[in-house]
């Protein structure tokens, strides 16, 4: 029942075949007993099973609130929720404890959601591993399949030093991780430039991007604001389209949210693709793509292609400006973000009083890490008097040409994209904490950013295993408001993909390898 798709879960619930109750008992027992892949900040177990028993009453009842009533699912730790301690994986909010939910949270819990957990990220959610929050790096499922073991010579029990352990990708990490794992059947992330994407193509799960505005960000503790967007994690297409009807909507609480009503739909179970067309941006095939991911990204659209569709290559020129723009825009807004947490209101404060500039600037130390700190000083820098249009408004300039290259790619009869979500599979830890977050981020971000800046719909679909045995993700993206189109195409090469989600087993036999060895997180 854990492998099963959330229609599915809904429809044993109904008929009786499982309880709301036993549903929420076995994921909280596989979240124990997964723990070594450090998905969760918070385990809410508590409410969890008070969630679940008020769902079973309503199931004897007959009063269904809808097609996730009584589902277990798992929200980002960077979205508030009420009497549940919401940190951002940071000093500066732990031990915070929201008295509002998010919109997209309450949504969840009015449709009868069962919340399981707040999930695990970068700190703030600054970078792309999930490796940079103060609660350790998450690990990715993956890194315990019997493919990549096999490739990486392990044996069933891991050696003390395992050091072949992979980055879960971020910095919805966490969320990736824990659908990936079966410990919920869909969670929240959150989108700036590829945060919800970039994971769920390392774990092998649909990750969704929402149009800007078509879901709300109250209660998302901000990032940037003109980019951020709730992001969707399931492990089917189908999954992240029943999420969506229910998240989307204007919120009188978010101006940015559009008032057109949302209708929630369900997607086509036989698809046409003839009638669409797939646009190939040619300036994605860049140094630093892997020979795999190029080869898997040709082979989606050949299969586009012998199935009758238009398959065309298109241009967007400014996207060889598109990462070095999105950097000065985000760092700029996270520097006015940020400057919320002075010590004063709320969140952490030093115990420094010698003066009040000593007391921020030593809570601002004391609180932060240094990837937070530092793109706060980049975006004051940028910001500054003598630097401001230099920087931030020729940056503003240049977002609004990169939007065009989609609008004028889109308006010549393009409906799709395809892309590559990432560079390349997942790499281990060790690999990864090589490179700087700022470097990493230019290049885990780079197919990915130009979509939160041109605020369009786009998600990553798990497609093919590398060599290693893991997931490579490809990336659609589609016209504004279109969440219907795209994930029609999406679903339509889901099927065809057909990629083999990871087996439940792998990860129990390597959870009883923990329990005859200690391993360190960080190791």
């Amino acid at each position: 029942m854990l492998r099963a798709a959330l229609r599915e879960v809904s429809t044993a619930l109904k008929e009786g075949r499982v309880s709301p109750t036993e549903l929420c008992q076995r994921c909280l027992s596989l979240i124990k007993t997964t723990k070594f892949l450090n998905a969760y900040i918070t385990v809410t177990e508590d409410t969890a099973l008070r969630q679940a028993e008020e769902s079973e009453k309503r199931y004897r009842r007959g009063q269904s609130l809808g097609d996730l009533d009584g589902i277990p699912v798992a929200v980002k730790d960077n979205f508030s929720t009420a009497g549940i301690e919401t940190t951002c994986a940071s000093n500066m909010l732990k031990g915070y404890i929201p008295p509002y939910n998010a919109t997209v949270v309450q949504k969840l819990l009015d449709q009868g959601a069962v919340l399981i957990g707040k999930t695990n990220l970068d700190e703030f959610a600054m970078g792309s591993g999930s490796t940079d929050g103060i609660f350790g790096p998450v690990r990715n499922p993956w890194s315990y399949s019997r493919q990549y073991k096999e490739k990486c010579g392990q044996n069933s029990r891991l050696e003390n030093e395992d050091s072949s352990w992979l980055i879960a990708g971020g910095s919805s990490g966490g969320s990736a991780a824990a659908v990936s794992s079966f410990t919920c059947f869909a969670a929240l992330g959150s989108d700036t430039g590829g945060s919800t994407r970039n994971p769920a193509a390392h774990c092998g799960v649909v990750g969704l991007k929402p149009t800007y505005g078509l879901v709300s960000r109250h209660g998302l503790i901000p990032l940037v604001n003109s980019m951020d967007v709730p992001g969707i994690l399931t492990r089917c297409v189908d999954d992240a389209a029943t999420v969506l009807g229910v998240l989307a909507g204007h919120d009188p609480k978010d101006s940015t949210t559009v008032q057109d009503p949302f209708n929630p739909f369900e997607l086509p179970s036989v698809i046409d693709v003839s009638k669409f067309c797939i646009g190939i941006p040619k300036e994605y095939h860049i140094p630093g793509l892997s020979s795999e991911t190029l080869a898997v990204w040709s082979k989606a659209a050949d299969l586009f292609e012998n199935a009758g569709a238009r398959v065309i290559e298109v241009s967007l020129p400014h996207t060889c400006y598109s990462i070095v723009c999105y950097h000065v825009l985000c760092t700029a807004e996270v520097a006015s973000n940020m400057a919320r947490f002075d010590g004063l209101e709320y969140g952490h404060r030093s115990n420094i009083d010698k003066s009040t500039e000593s007391m921020y600037a030593a809570t601002r130390r004391e609180g932060f890490n240094d990837v937070v700190r530092g793109r706060i000083l980049s975006g004051n820098y940028f910001l500054l008097k003598q630097n401001y249009e230099k920087y931030f408004i020729k940056a503003q300039k240049v977002r609004r040409l990169i939007a065009n290259d989609f609008v004028n790619v889109f308006n010549s009869g393009v409906d799709v994209l395809l892309t590559p979500t990432t560079l390349r599979d997942a790499v281990p830890y060790v690999e990864f904490i090589k490179e700087d977050n700022r470097t990493r981020s230019a290049q885990d971000d780079i197919f990915t950013q130009a979509a939160n800046m041109s605020g369009l719909p786009a998600v990553s679909i798990p497609t093919a295993l590398s060599e290693k045995g893991l997931p490579i993700g490809l990336q659609f993206v589609g016209h504004a408001f279109q969440e219907l189109q795209l994930l029609t195409v999406a679903k339509w090469f889901e099927k065809q993909a057909k990629f083999p989600i990871l087996q439940l087993q792998e990860m129990l036999d390597h959870a009883d390898a923990l329990s005859h060895q200690k391993i360190s997180l960080f190791s």
